[in-house]
C-alpha cells in the first residue's frame, strides 16, 4: 500500500455549505478501516470548526487556521505551529474600517475586497505577514506558514511521508498541500487554477467527489492513476535529440534494473539517481556489497568490513525517517542472501505501517539473488516492489528477481546484447533492437 493517508480540505471539499453528508462520512470511515489515516487540513479556526463539525473525531488530526494550528481530536489538545497574531494587527485593522475581521491564534481574516487595505496596514506596522486567497476569503499569516506546512506537521506526529499522501482541495490556499503531496486532486466544483495544478479531476463535485477518490483508493490504491503521471516520476534525463523530451522512473511502486558490464558506468547513473530520490525527500536503503557508496552524503552509513548491524539496528535508522547505506563487506559471500532478506523483511514490515523506505537499493543483485541458490532456502526468491537492482550480469540473477522489475535500465558499449540476455533469462520476447553507441 502506497497511500498511507488522505488530507482533506474542508469547505467546497469534503463539506457542502459547512455540511458532511452521511454517505462521506461513512466512506471515510471506510477508508480509516482500511488503516489509513485522515488528516482534515482547513482554513477555518479551530473553534469554528468544531462547532459547524460536530463528527471531527473521524480524523486522526485536523490542522485548522490554514497551517497554523494543530490540533489531535483524541487528546483534545491543539499547538500554535508559528507566532501569535500581534494584538496591534486587528486593531489597525478595524481603525481602517476593515468589516468581519475574524482572529484566531495566529490568522487575522476578512473578506474582498479588503485585501489593499489589509495589505496597507501590515506595511505600516512592518510584519513580516503573507495574505493568501480561499475564493473570496482573505487570509493574513506568517510567512511561509500554509496547508503544506500544517500537513508537514500533521505527517510528523503520523512519522508518514508526504510520499504517501493523497490531499483533495478546492480553493487557492490548497494548491500548496496538493502539489507537495505524492498525488494532489481536485474535486470538480474547484476552481480552474487548482484543477490545472491537480495531478487529476474528480467526476463529482464536494463529498462525492471525495467519495469517488476513496473508492479508487480502496480499489487499486490509485495505482491505475498513477500509472500515466509523469510529473510525480524521478527523472531519469532527456532525449538527446528533443530535450522536451523527459524520461521518468515511476516514483512509487515500481522496480528497476540497472544492468550493463563492469566499468560501464551503472555506479555512476545509480548514484544520479538516489541523488534525485534524496532531493525529492524520498527515503532509501542501499544494501552495498562492495562498500562503492561509503560515504555517500546522501544517507547514513552502517556496518563496515568488521562490524554487520543487526536488523533491529538498520529498523530503528529507517524508523527515523532516515535513508541508510548499508555496507556488507563483513558479510560473506553465502551468508549475504539470508543476512539481506532478513533485512528485506524488516523493510516490508515498515513499509506495510508507514508506507516507507519508498526504495530499496540492491547493488550487486546477483551476490543477493544468485540463479544458482537452491529453491528450499529461506531467503527471499524475489525482491519486494519497489527495488532498484544493479548487476553486471543479468543472466545471473535469479529468474524470479528479473521478472520483477518493470524498468530495465542498460549501460555500456553492448546494450543490445544485455537486453537480450535480460529477455532469455526471463523468456520474455526480445524486442527489436537498433545498435546505440552509448
Amino acid at each position: 500500500m502506497n497511500f498511507l493517508a488522505l488530507a482533506s480540505d474542508y469547505d467546497g471539499t469534503v463539506a457542502k455549505d459547512g455540511v458532511v453528508t452521511e454517505s462521506t462520512l461513512n466512506a471515510l470511515k471506510e477508508l480509516q478501516q482500511s488503516g489509513r489515516k485522515l488528516v482534515l487540513v482547513t482554513g477555518r479556526e479551530l473553534d469554528q470548526l468544531l462547532e459547524v463539525f460536530p463528527r471531527h473525531e473521524i480524523f486522526d488530526w485536523i490542522v485548522a487556521e490554514n497551517g497554523a494550528l494543530l490540533y489531535c481530536p483524541r487528546t483534545r489538545e491543539s499547538r500554535l505551529l508559528t507566532e501569535e497574531v500581534p494584538r496591534a494587527f486587528p486593531e489597525a485593522l478595524r481603525r481602517r474600517g476593515v468589516p468581519r475581521v475574524s482572529v484566531g491564534g495566529a490568522i487575522v481574516a476578512t473578506w474582498r475586497p479588503h485585501e489593499c487595505q489589509v495589505l496597507d496596514v501590515v506595511r505600516e506596522l512592518g510584519l513580516d505577514r503573507q495574505i493568501i486567497f480561499n475564493k473570496d476569503a482573505v487570509m493574513v499569516l506568517p510567512t511561509g506558514v500554509n496547508k503544506a506546512s500544517g500537513l508537514a506537521a500533521a505527517l510528523k506526529e503520523l512519522k508518514i511521508s508526504h510520499h504517501n499522501v493523497v490531499a483533495v482541495g478546492d480553493a487557492e490556499n490548497d494548491i500548496p498541500m496538493l502539489t507537495e503531496c505524492e498525488c494532489g486532486v481536485a474535486v470538480d466544483n474547484a476552481l480552474e487554477g487548482v484543477k490545472k495544478k491537480a495531478d487529476f479531476v474528480t467526476r463529482g463535485d464536494h463529498g462525492a467527489g471525495v467519495e469517488e477518490l476513496i473508492r479508487e483508493l480502496l480499489d487499486d490504491d490509485l495505482r491505475s492513476r498513477m500509472s500515466g503521471l509523469h510529473s510525480n516520476g524521478i527523472l531519469l534525463g532527456r532525449a538527446k535529440n528533443d530535450p522536451q523530451h523527459c524520461v521518468y522512473i515511476p516514483s512509487l511502486g515500481n522496480s528497476v534494473l540497472v544492468a550493463g558490464p563492469s566499468g560501464s558506468g551503472k555506479s555512476t547513473a545509480v548514484a544520479g539517481l538516489l541523488e534525485r530520490m534524496a532531493k525529492a525527500n524520498y527515503q532509501f536503503c542501499l544494501f552495498d556489497p562492495e562498500g562503492d557508496y561509503e560515504g555517500f552524503e546522501c544517507a547514513v552509513n552502517l556496518g563496515n568490513p568488521h562490524y554487520v548491524p543487526s536488523a533491529k539496528e538498520v529498523g530503528a535508522l529507517l524508523e527515523r525517517m532516515h535513508s541508510a547505506v548499508v555496507n556488507l563487506l563483513g558479510v560473506s559471500l553465502d551468508s549475504r542472501p539470508a543476512y539481506v532478506s532478513e533485512l528485506l523483511h524488516k523493510c516490508d514490515e515498515l513499509r506495510a505501517e508507514k508506507g516507507r523506505p519508498h526504495w530499496l537499493v540492491i547493488d550487486e543483485a546477483h551476490h543477493i539473488f544468485p540463479s544458482d541458490w537452491p529453491k528450499e532456502s529461506l531467503a527471499l526468491v524475489d525482491p519486494p516492489k519497489g527495488s532498484l537492482m544493479i548487476s553486471v550480469h543479468p543472466q545471473h540473477v535469479r529468474k524470479e528477481a528479473l521478472v520483477s522489475a518493470d524498468v530495465v535500465i542498460v549501460v555500456g558499449k553492448d546494450p543490445e546484447e544485455t537486453i537480450r540476455a535480460f529477455c532469455r533469462t526471463t523468456g520474455i520476447a526480445e524486442p527489436r533492437l537498433e545498435h546505440r553507441h552509448l
